[in-house]
């Protein structure tokens, strides 16, 4: 599970990182404008479709369903389900693009009701959405082939896809803005483009892996109807995340001008941490999870699942502190230039202190879940996915008038807490996760480490000089807290570097023995 963890981790880093050059060019050229706001709108629909239908419910019911195939029956018999899958989706998902192009206006109102009152910005919304909607095809046939992938222990091609996400944006917002109306055209354009060379890459790898996918008539098999009745109470289960950041952006076009596009730019710094850690860990856990289960070894994957969750608070609650304590630094670093000012910069931050304050948590949802999704039980998660949703926009509905921006993010970190401590509760009364000694011992360890990170920055911070922050001024908080969260876990015994060192030794070891034939 570590290795295909760090692949996974690693490429998602080096997107992330990517990302925010494409995030700091946007912000440079159209800051929290309008242009920015209808952009940030458009992107989120066709975002949405694919990360409920496509990352989140899909994987959440095919991957364990092709693991099983894969390990019980053979390739020959998971290729063939992978092509029944192939087939349907194909259909469905261009049945849903046509609709969505037809009744783009309607879905534009119930996305940005906020936006209805400004002519000019709802249609420039409706535009860039149309645009973009094309994407979401490609990219469910791409989360499909990656489950294909992660099933079969590949983990590389699938994580590296998002890259092209970003490479296609960036060239497009610089080479072709000056032959469109405006930057977003062009940036639209990048992301449908995107979309098709995500595909093409994904379909390229499976060919090097084995399997060779043919597309037959579409068929409702008993195995494909068993995959959608796993499939549809997963589409909230797994994607609570989503419907909650996407209130957060209905909430977000209700409030002053600028919003939308704020509580973007502090999603996406929140997200580097989230998608490098807990995707990750989540992604490779699924598979590996299903797999011991079906083999009935369930003592592994209780213990699985205790080191995975230590593994994520190791790494998830250092990244939220440095965020929500040194928010402002982080921000004004990464976006203050061009049309991104040092008073967007200020609420800007705020935004992304209450966001990161969910972080460890919603990396634990993404941990717990396959303990329900690896048994076949997507409805459990549904019914906690539902009430997550519901109580976030009631906080939202309280906090969005004396907060602004920062309540939709707050409300989505509160709901996570729920989310996770009720998905912890249930397994641990169905005594499918407990935590172990070795957790027990470990985790408040951890949290007095990270107390003393929060400390130390809080410290620093203070003694630096007014005025933007400048790189030296970061590299001092990053030393600090780095210094001072690894010094008090060491001398806490909260991080073993033993276990470091014997992992990298084990993955040398492996990379230097001959390959069995």
């Amino acid at each position: 599970m570590l290795k295909g963890a760090f692949t996974v981790g690693m490429w998602t880093m080096a997107s992330r990182i990517l990302g925010f050059a494409r995030d700091m060019l946007i912000a440079a050229i159209l800051g929290t404008g309008p242009i920015a706001d209808a952009f940030f709108v458009a992107l989120r629909l066709p975002n949405l479709f694919r990360r409920l239908f496509g990352e989140g419910a899909f994987n959440a019911a095919f991957v364990p369903s092709i693991s099983h195939i894969l390990h019980t029956e053979g390739l020959e018999a998971a290729t063939g389900f992978a092509e029944e899958a192939t087939a349907v989706m194909v259909f469905w998902l261009g049945c849903l693009t046509v609709v969505g192009e037809l009744f783009m206006p309607w879905l534009l109102y119930v996305l940005a009701p906020g936006f209805s009152g400004d002519h000019a910005k709802f249609t420039l919304a409706v535009v860039l959405t149309r645009i973009m909607f094309p994407y979401l095809f490609f990219v469910c046939l791409t989360a499909l082939f990656s489950g294909v992938l992660n099933a079969m222990g590949r983990f590389a091609a699938a994580a590296a896809a998002p890259l092209l996400f970003n490479v296609f944006s960036i060239a497009f917002m610089l080479c072709l803005t000056p032959y469109v109306k405006n930057a977003g055209f062009a940036l639209a354009w990048g992301v449908t483009v995107s979309g098709v060379a995500q595909l093409l890459l994904l379909i390229f790898a499976m060919r090097r892996a084995g399997m060779r996918i043919k597309l037959p008539k579409p068929r409702l098999t008993p195995r494909m109807l068993k995959l959608f009745r796993r499939m549809a109470p997963a589409l909230v289960g797994a994607g609570v995340t989503q419907l909650n950041v996407s209130i957060d952006i209905i909430i977000g076009t209700l409030l002053p001008a600028g919003s939308v596009s704020i509580l973007y730019y502090a999603d996406r710094v929140n997200q580097l941490p989230l998608g490098i850690i807990g995707t990750a860990a989540g992604t490779a856990l699924l598979p590996l999870i299903s797999r011991q289960i079906s083999l009935g070894e369930n003592a592994n994957a209780l213990a699985t699942m205790n080191r995975a969750l230590e593994s994520v608070l190791i790494l998830t609650l250092p990244a939220a502190i440095g965020l929500s304590v040194a928010a402002r630094p982080v921000i004004e670093l990464i976006f203050v230039r061009g049309a991104f000012t040092l008073h967007t910069a200020a609420l800007t931050a705020h935004t992304l202190a209450a966001f990161a304050i969910g972080l460890p948590l919603f990396a634990l949802v993404k941990i717990l879940t396959p303990g329900f999704f690896g048994r076949g039980d997507t409805v459990t998660p549904l019914k906690i996915g539902i009430a997550a949703v519901v109580l976030n926009l009631a906080m939202n509905l309280v906090f969005m008038h004396p907060l602004k921006a920062v309540g939709p993010a707050l409300a989505t970190s509160l709901s996570a807490a729920f989310n996770a401590a009720v998905l912890g509760f249930i397994l641990h009364r169905r005594g499918y996760f407990a935590l172990d000694g070795h957790a027990k011992r470990r985790l408040p360890r951890i949290l007095l480490a990270a107390a003393a990170m929060a400390a130390a920055l809080y410290l620093t911070e203070r003694l630096l000089p007014p005025g933007k922050t400048n790189i030296l001024d970061f590299s001092v908080l990053t030393i600090v807290g780095g210094i001072t969260y690894l010094g008090s876990g060491l001398l806490s015994h909260a991080f073993d570097l033993s276990e470091v060192r014997a992992l990298l030794s084990r993955r040398r070891a492996k990379k230097l023995a001959p390959e069995e034939s």
